[in-house]
């Protein structure tokens, strides 16, 4: 018994320094492949198609294909395992899809799996030398335009692009406690369009924010996405009357019903 105990303890310890190692693989592999894609992919697509929107519908495509591989890079690594619920209803156009931020790779597994996907780039990613080809390329929306940002997102919506937007600003404290802005919320209402909710789960957390990449917990996590039912945002622009107040109360709101989400993972 005794040699059982130890020969399962040993393949714990294996498991955890492969995954470690399989982490740091895959975030080079990220990284090679950003700086390819930034010399050689996107410069190409410049050179092959001039008009401007058929260029950025095939970039989004390019960045969809690449980070479906990385996803299933890391899975196949073993570094972790994933399951998606409800991808049918991604199977629409002009979705303002909302996600709460628990890990480091959310972004890539969304824009792995939502179509014609558009997002709010932060000025930083613009100049980062593994980020900043694919996001030009692809024309996401900088949040460096202050008061524009509504309207350009709006636009976006309209022109029937599926709007990824994480209402923390950043990855979810371990603690799990999440503080929403208000700014998501605002483009749903002043856009009055209807909110598709993403709750993503890791258990064990993983990436988590403050944490090195190396620090991979102690088993294999799972992530878990599940699309939820659309929230309608008439509803709160009804009961408030106004559009303040209804962007503060679907605030209040989508904070509660994520951290709720967040909280019913953990029983």
């Amino acid at each position: 018994m005794a040699n059982i105990g130890n020969g399962h303890g040993m393949f714990k310890r294996i498991n955890h320094y492969w995954r470690i190692l399989g982490t740091g693989i895959s975030f080079v592999v990220f990284g090679i492949g950003g700086i390819l894609f930034r010399i050689i992919v996107f410069p190409l697509l410049n050179i092959l198609i001039w008009n401007q929107q058929l260029r950025i519908i095939y970039a989004r495509r390019i960045i969809r294909f690449a980070f479906r591989v990385f996803a299933d890079l890391m899975s196949f690594l073993g570094v972790l395992r994933y399951n998606i619920h409800g991808l049918e209803r991604l199977e629409r156009k002009g979705l303002l899809i909302l996600a709460n931020h628990p890990t480091l790779i959310d972004t890539v597994f969304l824009m792995a799996f939502v179509k014609q996907a558009d997002c709010i780039i932060k000025s930083a990613l613009w100049h980062n030398p593994f980020t900043r080809g694919s996001v030009r390329a692809a024309g996401y929306i900088c949040n460096d335009d202050g008061p524009g940002l509504i309207e350009d997102c709006s636009a976006s919506l309209n022109n029937g692009n599926n709007l990824i937007i994480f209402p923390e600003g950043t990855r979810t404290a371990r603690d799990g406690i999440m503080e929403f802005k208000r700014g998501a919320a605002n483009i749903a209402v002043r856009g009055k369009h209807n909110v598709t909710p993403i709750v993503i789960r890791s258990v064990p957390l993983t990436l988590v924010r403050g944490e090195k990449w190396w620090q991979v917990p102690p088993t294999k996590p799972v992530i878990t996405i599940e699309v939820q039912e659309d929230i309608e945002v008439q509803t709160f622009l009804t009961r408030a009357g106004s559009e303040i107040l209804a962007a503060r109360q679907l605030t209040e709101y989508l904070q509660d019903y994520f951290m709720k989400e967040n909280n019913n993972a953990k029983t």
